[in-house]
């Protein structure tokens, strides 16, 4: 089917030329919003009869009479109807469904992705300065960035995955003189504890582990501990090599890993940040006032212009983040999404003036930022707060150990980035259909089961004749697997890898209906074979999308319900 939309696709482009040549417009098949209304719907008639000057119904006479004439159409359609004010509804011939189905078997763990595009992307998520342990914020960015990366990947982009974190600011100060206090044998809530000092039980593991001369080896660096109190620069850079291995092995856990990681000190003593601010100021994009250097945001949309280096000379937050992304750029990265906390949102102006004033030749609206909202955790019915460990946040690993990594990904993907999100780690723990992600991974498994008792039986897909293939669920099913490949395009454009999982979602409600519906295993070896083939290519889509997501495809699941059969 993937074939026939392509030929589809190119009738249509040809059968709007001819009935409107001057139009500027590139049409597209859309999803109708009831089944029954069709499978694919056309509105160019009603886009075009403005410009046209034209009565949409009319025109979408005309335009039904241009693509009848069309070799595709004749082909692949069965039926076309106008609907409503213009609309075209398309009904495709059963054979046009059933090809997805060697489509999907003759691509494999391919099916879906375009060709190479010669484009380097680089993702920065995460990006958790190495202060404690990883929060669920920095999960769902966790989450969030790595399945866009695996998004964009299908799309054909080179992409680069990046960690940027501060290793030498106020936190890591207040984190070598928490860890020095406890070293110290001061604990909180003794005298002479600092108020602003991290609390959580990890820095009395650091300070033990210091005071051990223990050796710690993170993914971008290493440090042996002296043993001396007195070193608080040793303790400094040996907490931050024990966090950033803790960082390390939460996100092994989760199944992310990282190819490059960025410091944001380096981008001070490689001159990066004076250098950027010194092309700034040759550009006429900034100026002086109360003692403070300004750069002129509101150029460039800002609703005021912001303060770059304060009257004590130093550098708002914003000033080493341009320094950055004008980095990024030189580095050959056309694209950049950058996943962060809402509480980034007021960065986003200011930071793309800055680029848009040094010069570089940065497009406008560089980098792309998707923000995502803090998460809500609920266990037993009550909200938690407080982790042990860390002193005052749920993190990343008590999701994963309360419930599993898969249950952690594929909820914290399941809702759009901006919205609020409560994970229920009692609906985590559930093996019915109540959990968005066991009814997926049951679809596998139930799948797996059945190709293995056909197995069993001498049965398999090979030599199916997919014509077979008529059954309204049938049907139903292979048109949600003929969608992947444009969902996969729209989610990446939309940076919604949210759509990923709606569409496991709806695979697999698809699936169970068909389970429900017909036998696979039935007397009829050619009918079996068919619905063998079928089964083998939903099988192959779902376990192609869940490892977008990074959660696994198991071929065996118990659940609450009686055994089932074939």
């Amino acid at each position: 089917m993937i074939q026939a939309k392509a030929e589809l696709q190119a009738a249509l482009a040809a059968a709007v030329a001819q009935l409107a040549p001057d139009a500027a417009l590139t049409p597209v098949f859309e999803s109708p919003k009831q089944a029954a209304h069709g499978d694919l719907a056309i509105t160019a008639a009603m886009q075009l009869a403005k410009p046209l000057k034209a009565n949409p119904r009319a025109l979408a006479e005309q335009l039904i009479a241009a693509l009848k004439a069309q070799p595709a159409f004749e082909r692949w359609v069965a039926a076309l109807e106008i609907a409503g004010p213009g609309f075209i509804n398309l009904r495709l011939k059963d054979s046009a469904k059933q090809s997805v189905v060697s489509e999907v078997l003759a691509a494999g763990s391919a099916f879906g992705r375009q060709p190479a595009n010669g484009r380097k992307l680089m993702v920065e998520f995460v990006s958790a300065n190495p202060t404690g342990p990883l929060h669920v914020g920095h999960a769902r960015q966790g989450a969030l960035g790595d399945s866009l990366c695996h998004l964009f990947q299908t799309q054909g982009w080179d992409v680069t995955r990046e960690f940027y974190y501060n290793d030498a600011g106020v936190q890591i100060a207040t984190l070598a003189t928490s860890t020095q206090c406890r070293i110290q044998g001061l604990k909180p809530g003794d005298a002479g504890w600092p108020e602003s000092a991290y609390n959580g039980d990890y820095i009395a593991d650091i300070a033990a582990d210091f005071l051990a001369k223990k050796t710690v080896t993170a993914d971008d660096r290493a440090f042996t501990a002296s043993g001396d109190p007195a070193d608080l620069d040793g303790i400094r850079q040996f907490a931050v090599a024990y966090l950033r291995h803790e960082q390390d092995l939460d996100l092994q856990a989760f199944g992310v890993q990282f190819d490059s990681y960025f410091l944001e000190s380096s981008l001070y003593s490689s001159g990066r940040v004076e250098q950027t601010v010194q092309r700034l100021v040759e550009a006429g994009k900034t100026f002086e006032e109360g003692g403070a250097l300004w750069l002129r945001t509101t150029d460039d949309g800002d609703d005021k212009d912001r303060v770059m280096r304060k009257s004590d000379g130093s550098y708002t937050y914003f000033v080493p983040d341009v320094a950055y992304h004008v980095n990024k750029w030189e580095r050959g990265f056309s694209k950049v999404i950058n996943c962060q906390g809402t509480d980034h949102h007021g960065t986003i102006a200011r930071v793309r003036a800055g680029l848009q004033g040094v010069g570089a030749g940065i497009p406008k609206g560089y980098p792309d930022y998707v923000l995502n909202t803090m998460v809500r955790v609920v266990r037993d019915g009550a909200e938690v707060k407080i982790s042990k460990r860390a002193g005052s946040y749920v993190t990343l690993r008590d999701l994963i150990d309360w419930t599993s990594k898969d249950a952690v990904r594929f909820f914290l993907i399941s809702r759009k980035a901006d919205t609020e999100f409560t994970f229920d780690v009692d609906l985590a723990l559930k093996q019915n259909d109540e959990n968005p992600v066991f009814y997926v991974q049951y679809a596998h498994a139930r799948i797996c089961s059945v190709l293995a008792q056909a197995a069993d039986k001498g049965l398999s897909p090979d030599g199916a004749e997919l014509s077979l293939l008529s059954a309204p669920t049938e049907l139903a099913l292979m048109l949600k697997l003929a969608d992947y490949p444009g969902m996969l395009t729209s989610a990446a454009r939309d940076l919604a890898p949210h759509d990923v999982a709606f569409y496991l979602r709806d695979l697999a409600a698809a699936f169970h209906s068909y389970y429900a519906a017909e036998r696979f295993l039935v007397d009829d070896a050619a009918l079996a074979r068919a619905r063998l083939a079928l089964l083998a290519a939903t099988r192959q889509v779902l376990r192609n999308a869940l490892a977008l997501l990074g959660v696994s495809a198991p071929d065996q699941m118990s659940r609450d319900a009686a055994p089932e059969t074939a």
